[in-house]
Formats: C-alpha cells, structure tokens, sequence
C-alpha cells in the first residue's frame, strides 16, 4: 500500500512552502487510495508547542487535508534509542567531541586547501581513555553515522537520476549531547517502522536523501521512493524566504483566502498546468509528478485572489445561509441579498460591507461637478422601502427633469447611493436599501 508523510515541527506555524509538501504527499497518497500520516517531530522539547500542533492540525483541516492517523516523535524516544544502541554495536554510531568552534576552524582550514569542508572522522581514532580525558575537561559527547564512502543513488520522481558520492558529505550527527535525537535520525527510524513507501520534499533536502538512504538500509529498511520538488520564489525571482513569515496559512486564512484557490494553485504551478479551481478529487486524480521541473517555482499570493473571486461567487445560498444570517439580514432578504452582493465580492467578508451600505447607507460620493445635479436628484427619490421598479422611475423622473442620459445620468446616482463607481445591478439592489444617505 502506498503511504505517504508529512512530517511538520510544531515550532510555529506552517506556510506555503509547507503546504506544498504537505499537499504533494497527500495526493500520492489520495490517489492511490493508500494512507497519509501526520507525523509531528516535536523531539525539540523547548520549541515544540501544543499551540503549534493545534495551528498545523486547524491549517489542514481548513485545506480538507484529512490524515489517515496522527504519529508524534516524542512519544517514540525508546524506539530511537534502541535503534542507536543497534547502530552502535554495528559500528555505524560514533561518539565525537569537538566544539562548534573547533568544526568551523576545521572547516575554514581544509577550504583554505582546496579540500571538501567534509569531517575528518577524528573520533573514530578516540580510545575509551580519550573519551573520558575529554569527559574530565567538561565536554559532552555527541553522535555521528559513519557513511560508507560509496555512492548513494536513487532514481528521483522529479529530478530524476542522482548520484552522490558519499565521501563529499560529512558523516551526518544523530543524537545531540543532550541524547535529542535529530530530524535524520528519527525520520529514517520513523519511515522505516512506519512503512512509508513515498516521500516527496523540497530539494533543499537532497544531500538529507543521500545519508538517509544508507541510515535506512544499516537499520534494516527499504528506503522509499524519493522526489525533491523545486523551492518557491517570489513573483520576481527573488527568494521567498525572507518574508515566509507573511505566507503561514493562518494569516491567508485569516485574509479570507478561499481553502480551494490555495489547494489549486500550489497543486499546479510549477507543472506547466493552467491554473484554474479544482477540488482535491479533480487534483488527486491528475497528480503526476513527472510534470513537475526542477527550476524554481515563482509564487505569487496575488493570484490566490482571482481564483477566491472565481470560487465565492459560485457558491451556493445554503452555503452562506448562516453567515448572511449572523450579518443580521431579515430572512426573508437573505436570498436576494446573497444573489445581488455575490457578484460584487472577492472574499466572503465582503459581504458585510455591502450589507452596512443596505442597513446604514454609503457615505455619497459626489464628484464637484455633479453636487447641484444629485441635489436636485435626491429630491425627486422617495422614502424607502423601494421596489424593483424604483430605480427605473426615479431614472426616467431625474432625465426628464435636468436633460441628463446615459453614463452621466446613471454613474453619478450610482455613487450618490452606493458610494461606489462600480456594484450590483441598481434595480435588484434598491429593495434592500433601508438608507439613502444623500437623501440628507
């Protein structure tokens, strides 16, 4: 069966560049009818957060990215370190010593040689005597996964074949002093008990794949079938990651971004697809990877806006009912109402804005020019409650008594009334103005 993987830490709240691999894993998994897990690496004690776990779960359900059952890392810590001891009685655990500082002058050093900034494996050659002498000088020990100098290769779903050569990358670190086990550790433990058979990430994540792979196989595993997809830009090219911060689904939730328009652009651009809305069914069931390119992926959230526009004004009366409703529009209004500001939003709390033109009237936007003429307009308006039939009469009764026609008849009472240049059909929208404020 196919399983597939998101794997979020709760140490803030996931944005676009999240979603994407979210959303790719979760239409593997739909599409071939297999199982989608969110599994949580919340293995950072002080950064993970209950707040940051309800913020990704609220974020997926808004989407409709329903997973098939919940893993967290935390809960998982014995299995992490029965693995480690495993892997230490096979030779591939190795307990090290040095300092940040010392790993950086190290690195500084072999890079002023023209050499790899690859670790020299200096605690491989450390005897149980210089473990403790180090011990004694107040270091704690940390562990690395000492890699088979050879090279790891995987047939890529996006990039497609790579090779690596193992000896360019240093042996990766595991447990940290403090025994937390890190991100590559646990997640090859974790895809490996947990039978995931598809992982599909951000390419950034590449040289990850290639040590991976060789953890998964010392501890007995099959490694999945991998595919890096590329990482997203700005509209101009320009990197997207200094202001993701601005991206996290909660504040495009909050902005009233339409859970289908996210859903159908970040499922398709990138794949040389047109964007247009598609439910996750119509997504999952045309999802192929291969379509997808390396090059980075431009993303725009201004394009999110059109396809809300597209994906609000389709919806049906009965899925608005209530919030019309808590609007405080009367019931018997609530349907026309829906049918006359539908056409006029992009998002849905758009709504009340029209409604407080309805029940308050609009502040007149009266340009200098036309100040005598509303005036003398207004007069001829009556009180509400208006019919369907008041706009077409009070029209005719206005060209009739100054001469004027066409747009500048029209736009100037438009504006008069509704504040704007530009909204519903006048006639269906006259019945629900309570107020007129140029009426004075």
């Amino acid at each position: 069966m196919t399983t597939t993987r998101f794997a979020p830490s709760p140490t803030g709240h996931i944005h676009v560049g999240n979603l994407r691999t979210a959303l790719f894993n979760y239409l593997i998994a739909r599409k071939a009818g297999g199982t989608f897990i969110l599994r949580l690496d919340d293995t950072d004690r002080e950064r993970s957060k209950q707040e940051y776990v309800d913020g990704i779960q609220r974020d997926l359900e808004w989407l409709g990215l329903q997973w098939d059952r919940v893993e967290r890392q935390s809960l998982r810590l014995d299995r992490y370190a029965e693995v480690a001891d495993n892997l230490r009685a096979s030779g591939h655990l190795y307990e090290v010593f040095e300092t940040p500082t010392e790993l950086d002058l190290k690195r500084k050093k072999q890079l002023n040689m023209g050499k790899p900034p690859v670790y020299d494996r200096t605690g491989l050659n450390l005897t149980d005597a210089g473990k403790d002498k180090l011990r004694a000088e107040g270091r704690d020990g940390y562990w690395r996964f000492k890699l088979d100098h050879e090279r790891i290769e995987w047939a890529d779903g996006i990039l497609g074949d790579i090779s690596i050569d193992a000896a360019s990358v240093s042996d990766p670190v595991l447990i940290r002093a403090d025994g937390q086990v890190l991100y590559t550790f646990a997640s090859s433990v974790d895809d490996t008990d947990m039978g995931v058979t598809n992982i599909v990430r951000g390419s950034d994540h590449v040289t990850n794949t290639a040590t991976q792979i060789q953890i998964i196989r010392a501890i007995g595993g099959t490694p999945p079938a991998f595919a890096h997809h590329s990482l997203l830009t700005g509209a101009k090219g320009e990197e997207l990651s200094k202001r993701i911060g601005a991206l996290s689904l909660k504040d495009l939730r909050e902005a009233g971004v339409a859970p289908e328009a996210l859903l159908s652009l970040m499922a398709r651009i990138g794949s040389g697809q047109p964007v247009g809305l598609a439910s996750l069914d119509e997504l999952a069931e045309e999802f192929d990877l291969s379509r997808f390119g390396a090059s980075p992926t431009k993303f725009d959230a201004e394009d999110l806006w059109p396809l809300t526009r597209e994906r609000n004004q389709s919806l049906p009366f009965e899925t608005v009912r209530d919030r019309i409703a808590a609007l405080g529009v009367p019931a018997d209004q609530a349907e026309r109402f829906w049918r006359v500001a539908s056409q006029n939003i992009t998002t849905l709390e758009d709504l009340a804005g029209w409604w407080r033109i309805c029940s308050e009237g609009a502040e007149p936007l009266v340009d200098a020019e036309d100040a005598d003429f509303i005036t003398e307009a207004m007069k001829l308006l009556p009180p509400p409650p208006y019919s369907d039939s008041t706009w077409g009469e009070w029209t005719a009764s206005v060209k009739e008594a100054t001469g004027r026609k066409g747009k500048g008849l029209f736009m100037p009472l438009r504006k008069a009334v509704t504040g704007q240049a530009h909204g519903p059909d006048m006639s269906e929208l006259m019945p629900l103005l309570q107020v007129i404020r140029a009426r004075g």
